[in-house]
């Protein structure tokens, strides 16, 4: 019992990062940095590339890190759906989990479709050169609107399923938690 009661805190611990990064992190920090100032000229601003640069780099951050948590989605699920099956044994009803977990089963590939046009734009990196360094402003800044783009294309492929995910196991948990523990008599 113990180790089912460990098991599933790891399973829940896990789902919350898969959540996280798959609807937390993405390009949040980019949009509210601006790629240009339209009152100052780019030429007279000392610093106007290096903005650009580091929003560049931050979004390559982010997009790998959004491949990375959508590349551990399959074995999640096989695992979840493992968790799943145990509680049907004992007799619990996990139908709101596996509503949940089939919800978010279903949205995967077209996430992963979404994302991965991504690597293209990442590869061609129009308006960088290959260390990150701006060589044409005006394509730099259409490069990364279009990976930022991606990144939100593919959050919103997931549907806040990765949240209702983590919810329907917290409730789960939650109901099921007087049953896990041992009776002191």
């Amino acid at each position: 019992m113990k180790q089912l009661f460990s098991f599933f805190k790891k399973f829940v611990l896990a789902i919350l990062v898969l959540a996280v990064g798959l609807v937390a992190l993405p390009a949040s920090g980019v949009f509210a940095a601006g790629l240009t100032d339209e009152t100052i000229p780019p030429a007279t601003l000392p610093a106007g590339n290096l903005r650009l640069e580091l929003t560049w780099a931050h979004t390559q951050t982010v997009y790998q890190r959004q491949g990375y948590l959508l590349s551990l989605a399959d074995d999640f699920i096989a695992r979840a759906q493992i968790l799943i099956d145990r509680a049907n044994m004992k007799g619990w009803d996990t139908s709101s989990v596996q509503i949940a977990l089939d919800a978010f089963n279903s949205v995967i590939p077209a996430a992963k479709a979404t994302h991965l046009p991504g690597a293209a734009i990442i590869a061609k990196h129009i308006g960088f050169n290959t260390e990150g360094k701006v060589t044409d402003r005006t394509a730099a800044v259409e490069t990364a609107k279009s990976l930022v783009q991606v990144l939100k294309d593919t959050r919103t492929a997931m549907n806040s399923t990765g949240m209702a995910l983590r919810e329907a196991f917290k409730v789960f948990r939650d109901a099921h938690r007087s049953d896990q523990t041992p009776a002191t008599p």
